[in-house]
């Protein structure tokens, strides 16, 4: 979702500065390794074997109240509108509450399969999730096409045997490692048929490396 549908930049990266501040971390060093993974996989990676309950609820309530500069991805809007049509799934590393306030925020519809950290155990690059919601869609993993912002995503779309789209919405195209990339969602076209879509790249920056 951040990143991929929804460009919460901005907020999520206020909010890491002050946690970092806190507990004088470089903030560079928690970006690098925030995104993509569950707020508590960071505090942990950072601040190991402390309890992070209070700082995790506390973020979590500023993301809930802060959706200053919250917006679709250019093309998520058109994309989502083309997968209504056939089976589509959000995957995220946000707390479902928050997932369904920032896709609301950004004006995108929120999907009938919406797998939320609350319902894994284990979070990207793990690829529960992902078969999770090809599990709930009905889908074969290998059927399934996943888009991501982030190296963990691509990792856990990948240890799931699905195909994978980077977008370079947050990272730049090497931190992905990713065979097609793409800028945004305006670089895709969603055509329906009878198997589910058939998915064209249509620029030069998803061409193949």
């Amino acid at each position: 979702m951040d990143g991929t549908l929804v460009d919460s930049t901005a907020v999520v990266e206020r909010c890491w500065q002050h946690w970092a501040w806190r507990y004088r971390i470089p903030l560079e060093e928690v970006l690098k390794f925030s995104h993509g993974r569950p707020t508590l996989a960071t505090m942990e990676h950072f601040r190991p074997g402390r309890d992070h309950t209070a700082d995790a609820a506390e973020m979590l309530h500023t993301e809930l109240t802060d959706m200053e500069d919250v917006v679709a991805v250019a093309g998520a809007n058109a994309a989502v509108l083309a997968c209504h049509k056939g089976a589509w799934a959000v995957v995220t590393s946000a707390p479902r509450e928050l997932a369904e306030v920032r896709l609301k925020a950004a004006g995108l519809p929120i999907p009938d399969v919406l797998v939320s950290v609350e319902q894994i155990e284990r979070g990207k690059p793990d690829p529960e999730g992902f078969l999770r919601a090809a599990e709930l869609l009905g889908v074969a993993p290998e059927d399934c096409l996943v888009f991501e912002d982030t190296g963990p995503g691509i990792e856990a779309g990948r240890r799931a045997g699905m195909h994978v789209v980077g977008v370079l919405t947050t990272v730049p195209r090497e931190q992905l490692g990713c065979e097609w990339v793409i800028r945004d969602f305006g670089d895709v076209r969603f055509n329906a048929n009878a198997r589910g879509f058939e998915v064209q790249l249509i620029t030069a920056a998803a061409d193949a490396e």
